[in-house]
């Protein structure tokens, strides 16, 4: 017995050495999954405020940087409208690198070209050809209208509960977005233990590649992964509904031959309005 309590705290403190996420059984005893969407939702707001949100605007300040892979940074602005389950996201900056633009008008997901050789970024590729996080209402969390954790009844998808978890040297729960439709991304959201205010959501695809000029080339390959995260914080109050100020958006592309690329896009909330009277133009797909 006392071995394995030795091994069970070796491999814990090895796991906290390489920045892994580790499960905090004891401390999940008291907590009933059924009660995370609505402790969440509260967090938000009363159920009448939520309801009663129709629109919204964000703007800010927003700093886009290449964190590996390269080298850079620019000043912009973002800007991200929402009705009901419409969305757009709006993140602008000078130089090549003009802008990213993506959208769901509640029938059609797209993403526009952001630079002056009319191609994507890889965030927006990753968005593109996995539209899910957009048709959803996934990308930008309580920030707009669309967030599917309150309608999750209506859109057919489903929350299952991971754990508790340590996160960042926080404690948060953990829980597992399933489509209605099967996608092959896959779609983890963090709340935060004591507020239940979403804090993270990570959206991971990992692709298969053993395809090189040798079968030497072949063997050595590695999978392509792609991982989106979004990390929100600085919450306040505006209009009775607990908002994040600050939003972090960082893409991670690993190469099969084992190169990396990570992006960052930092952005700052100078202003939120709801139930603002929208153009329909905002949502036009193009």
């Amino acid at each position: 017995m006392h071995r394995a309590r030795v091994t069970l705290a070796l491999a814990i403190a090895l796991a906290l050495a390489n920045g892994l996420v580790v499960p905090l059984r004891a401390q999940d005893a008291g907590f009933k999954p059924e009660d995370l969407v609505p402790r969440h939702l509260a967090a938000i707001g009363p159920a009448a405020t939520r309801s009663g949100t129709k629109s919204r605007v964000v703007q800010g300040a927003a700093v886009y940087r290449i964190l590996v892979g390269g080298g850079g940074r620019e000043e912009g602005k973002v800007g991200l409208v929402s009705e009901g389950h419409k969305l757009r996201l709006v993140l602008r900056f000078p130089g090549d690198y003009s802008r990213e633009n993506v959208l769901f008008n509640g029938e059609v997901a797209q993403v526009a070209f952001g630079n002056s050789n009319q191609s994507r970024s890889p965030m927006a590729s990753f968005l593109a050809t996995q539209d899910v996080i957009l048709r959803d209402g996934l990308l930008g969390g309580v920030l707009t209208t669309a967030w599917p954790i309150q309608d999750l009844k209506d859109r057919g998808a489903e929350l299952g509960y991971e754990g508790l978890k340590k996160v960042d040297g926080r404690s948060v729960y953990e829980a597992r977005y399933e489509p209605r439709k099967h996608s092959d991304v896959e779609i983890l959201l963090f709340f935060d233990a004591e507020t239940l205010r979403h804090v993270k959501s990570v959206y991971s695809l990992s692709i298969g590649n053993n395809v090189g000029a040798t079968i030497l080339e072949s063997a050595h390959l590695k999978p392509e992964r792609s991982q989106l995260e979004e990390r929100f914080s600085d919450f306040t109050t505006v209009d009775g509904l607990t908002l994040p100020t600050h939003w972090n958006l960082q893409f991670t592309r690993e190469l099969p031959d084992g190169s990396t690329m990570i992006s960052e896009w930092d952005s700052k909330s100078v202003e939120i309005q709801n139930n603002v009277g929208l153009d329909p133009r905002n949502f036009a797909a193009k």
